[in-house]
């Protein structure tokens, strides 16, 4: 059966953690638009994370690599995009440290092509189309103990995963003042939530709690992250998608500074609650290392544009949020145990295999 669709949306990476949570809601919320989720299943991708909204009859999933410019080509001719919003990346700073190429190719290259597909494809009718790109606060660099990173901070990247989303930002302005391409780009602070892969702090220390195992902690654990639950990010995407003002920079951020080490105390805390053990159980097995390299001091975003324009504010306090995250790894132990032994990737292969 042949349906109208009133947008064709390519959701890039939508099978990651930030990317399930937007592709579910844009899906059920939006019967009228088809999304279309392109992941190249690396690593952090997980079908599993989508697996019960994958026969709604607006959705469709493509395997593919955003750095193919013959496959990007061969699906914007497909599905007809009018709009893309592209969040696959390579996205943890300690793999950029230890293998870079990867993160330019994926990030900046990726990108790239994304980019210049739509724009052969759209060929200036720019009419209903938008390229949103999803990027981090990591761009901005570093703070201090005071201040905050504004849309208008100069870009001062650290790693080579912020270096590598810095290139990708830049790249998106280019073509927009260039081709006139119709884009959007945000900036978002750490998100924490449901189906983030457990190379994360939060995901990895519920697990080790969970099995007693070490809670590697970098340096004296000061440096200070902006957290944001991930649901709330999705709404925010969503929002700037359908009434953010075009060629302009939103940045979302939780209002939610925490030191390192003060975060994985209220962790340690929570889970010897939730699990029946005795006080101060948990964070006996705080064990600190040396610190990484080239580590930021303090990320903290100043979202008030993104509130007074658009109306934007998250909906949980970090406390509450950081119970309802506990509450579904300590449910869903499945799941986690499929992502640490690699057994989620069989997943595809079960489900998508060849006749």
């Amino acid at each position: 059966m042949n349906m109208q669709f009133d947008k064709t949306i390519l959701v890039t990476g939508g099978a990651g953690f930030i990317g399930s949570h937007l592709v579910h809601r844009l899906v059920q919320q939006y019967p009228a638009y088809k999304i279309v989720n392109l992941d190249n299943l690396t690593y952090a991708g997980n079908l599993e994370n989508i697996k019960d909204i994958e026969h709604y009859p607006n959705y469709a999933f493509e395997r593919a690599d955003i750095t193919n410019h013959d496959q990007i080509y061969a699906l914007f001719e497909q599905y007809k995009f009018d709009s893309v919003i592209h969040l696959a990346a390579e996205s943890h700073v300690d793999r950029s440290i230890s293998d870079p190429l990867i993160f330019i190719k994926t990030n900046v290259l990726g990108t790239a092509t994304l980019l210049d597909a739509a724009r052969r494809f759209w060929k200036g009718d720019y009419e209903g189309k938008l390229f949103y790109h999803v990027s981090t606060d990591e761009v901005y660099g570093s703070l201090g103990n005071e201040g905050f990173f504004l849309e208008d901070t100069p870009y001062d990247p650290r790693s080579p995963y912020s270096a590598s989303k810095a290139s990708s930002d830049h790249l998106v302005r280019a073509y927009h003042h260039t081709y006139k391409l119709p884009v959007v780009i945000s900036n978002c602070s750490n998100n924490y939530g449901p189906y983030q892969f457990p190379e994360k702090l939060l995901p990895l220390f519920i697990n080790n709690i969970r099995n007693n195992k070490a809670l590697p902690v970098y340096g004296e654990g000061i440096n200070v992250r902006d957290w944001l639950y991930v649901e709330d990010h999705a709404a925010a995407i969503d929002l700037i998608f359908h009434k953010g003002k075009m060629g302009d920079t939103y940045n979302i951020g939780g209002h939610n500074e925490w030191r390192n080490i003060d975060l994985i105390r209220e962790l340690c805390r929570q889970m010897d609650e939730k699990l029946g053990r005795e006080v101060g159980t948990s964070e006996k097995l705080i064990s600190f290392v040396r610190d990484r390299a080239g580590h930021d001091m303090r990320y903290a975003i100043d979202a008030t544009k993104l509130k007074e324009e658009l109306g934007w504010e998250p909906s949980l306090q970090f406390r509450e949020g950081l119970s309802k995250t506990i509450d579904w790894y300590l449910s869903n132990q499945e799941w986690l145990d499929n992502v640490t032994s690699g057994a989620y990737q069989k997943y595809y292969e079960q489900q998508y295999a060849v006749a």
